[in-house]
């Protein structure tokens, strides 16, 4: 008799799993906190088929910045940027894993995310993007390069278009790859933002799309069982920053979408969570990529289910 196979995750990483916020954008970082990330996802392994996406804000963005600084030829796009910091930052996840799955194939997939042309997000840039500035520096790139810069906490950043994703181009690869045993880091920093003319034929576009909207497309398209989303804290507050926090341990789509969460943070991970729990009636997870394999059993975090109990239940 067949064996049934391992449940899916998909894990998406996020940005603190490469660089944490302040740290130099150099390699020896990147790879000290991949190998953190590496570590918690291995021992998942031997229990789920896994898929992994991850942030490239910050690299890209240094792209950017090193592309604007040869004056010898016209500036990579985007999209092409988005396509090497999916190689460099794939690279650094499938060496790291490797080293620990042993005979296990790892596999690192460019991966094509189809946009709509007309999304509402090319008109309204929002999408946060290479290093922190202060203010006034912020100001005077905006002026001499052309960006739209925004504030990213107590500093600025430059904002770029965000459309939401709509298809994964490379998705019957990922499966073939699964179907074969292999551990597939895909979708990278949203996949490459692309759009399909007239005839069908694809065209990259001026874009980063959100990793974890595009993890959620992803997760549901593949049948995932579960989809984790890893950052820098441990649970979902509601009431962040204000003296009525609380931790929210179990939480509906229904309940989450009628809280206010921060628009640049974790509102696009609520978004994300409520988006699969409710196309698929699977789980999602947010929290600690230190705690992952807790998390992803329900014992620490924050869980969005269709079963989960009342958000008023917080840890």
């Amino acid at each position: 008799m067949r064996a049934l196979p391992r449940p899916l995750i998909v894990i998406a990483l996020g940005g603190n799993a490469l660089l944490r916020r302040g740290e130099p954008m150099d390699a020896d970082n990147q790879r000290r906190n991949v190998e953190a990330a590496a570590e918690a996802i291995a021992g998942l392994a031997a229990r789920y088929r896994v898929v992994i996406t991850h942030g490239n804000g910050p690299q890209v963005g240094l792209l950017a910045l090193q592309a604007e600084a040869y004056t010898g030829a016209t500036p990579y796009p985007l999209d092409v940027l988005g396509a090497e910091s999916e190689g460099m930052i794939g690279y650094l996840i499938e060496q790291a894993l490797g080293n620990r799955l042993g005979d296990q194939p790892v596999a690192t997939l460019l991966t094509q995310i189809a946009v709509d042309p007309d999304d509402p997000g090319f008109a309204a840039p929002s999408k946060p993007i290479g290093p922190i500035y202060d203010e006034e520096e912020a100001r005077r790139l905006a002026v001499e390069r052309g960006w739209t810069v925004a504030p990213d906490g107590p500093s600025f950043r430059r904002v770029v278009a965000s459309p939401d994703p709509r298809r994964v181009i490379e998705l019957d690869t990922i499966r073939l790859l699964l179907e074969a045993g292999v551990v597939v880091i895909c979708a990278g920093g949203g996949g490459i933002p692309v759009v399909a003319d007239a005839s069908g034929r694809l065209h990259g576009v001026e874009a980063v799309i959100d990793k974890d909207l595009s993890a959620a497309l992803l997760a549901h398209a593949l049948g995932a069982d579960v989809l984790a989303m890893l950052t820098d804290v441990e649970v979902v507050m509601q009431g962040w920053g204000t003296p009525q926090a609380r931790p929210i341990a179990h939480a509906r789509p229904d309940e989450l979408r009628r809280m206010e969460f921060a628009r640049g943070s974790m509102g696009p991970k609520i978004e994300a969570a409520c988006r699969f729990v409710e196309a698929t009636g699977a789980s999602a997870v947010i929290g600690s990529l230190a705690q992952l394999p807790a998390l992803v059993d329900g014992r620490v975090g924050t869980t969005i289910s269709n079963r989960a109990a009342s958000a008023a239940q917080a840890g």
